[in-house]
């Protein structure tokens, strides 16, 4: 009689272990990174938009923080009333970057209206 239950339990053990192999699940392909965008189109519209850096240096002064990093460039300026922070990026390859965006804030950290800002940052 053990003779026909080894064959069998032999089977049974068989089946249970390529059950187990076939549950593991095959990983997703990763699809490829994409390319960092080369432009940068601005969506603001202020009076600071399409400035050059130095077009604002000229009406504000002296930034209080030039910070450049990677492709992008952000000046600060800073008065008693509005801090303002302006972004500067190529609009295409090889083009002089220009203020793309325009942030406006209160000294507390509140938002402010960015022309009334840079009217009062104006020298």
């Amino acid at each position: 009689m053990t003779r026909h239950i080894r064959p069998l339990a032999v089977a049974a053990i068989a089946l249970s272990l390529s059950a187990c192999g076939a549950a593991v699940p095959r990983p997703a392909a990763i699809p490829p990174k994409a390319p960092p965008p080369t432009v940068v189109k601005p969506v603001q519209h202020n009076a600071l938009i399409g400035s050059s850096a130095e077009a604002v240096g000229r009406m504000f002064g002296k930034p209080r923080l030039d910070v450049t990093e990677g492709a992008g460039r952000k000046l600060q300026f800073a008065g008693a009333s509005c801090i303002l922070d302006i972004y500067f990026y190529s609009a295409r390859a090889g083009a002089d970057p220009v203020a793309t965006h325009v942030d406006a804030r209160t000294p507390d950290g509140r938002n402010a209206e960015v022309d009334g800002c840079a009217n009062t940052l104006r020298r």
